[in-house]
């Protein structure tokens, strides 16, 4: 096969475009799964941040 040929092959083939599109859909979804379980863990952070707090008064602590 000539140069010119594979080249132009190269140029038609889509193959790689679907694979670089899911690429960037999985990346988002990523994305969005942190910035979610970022709010997520402050929010747990903070309800065993109240239970230690209460366990404490309780305890006499």
């Amino acid at each position: 096969m000539k140069l010119t040929n594979f080249l132009k092959h190269i140029g038609n083939d889509n193959s790689g475009a679907t694979a670089v599109e899911y690429g960037l859909i999985v990346s988002l979804i990523v994305v969005a799964m942190i910035a979610a379980l970022n709010g997520v863990a402050n929010e747990t952070i903070k309800m065993w941040s109240d239970v230690s707090d209460t366990a404490e008064e309780r305890m006499g602590g």
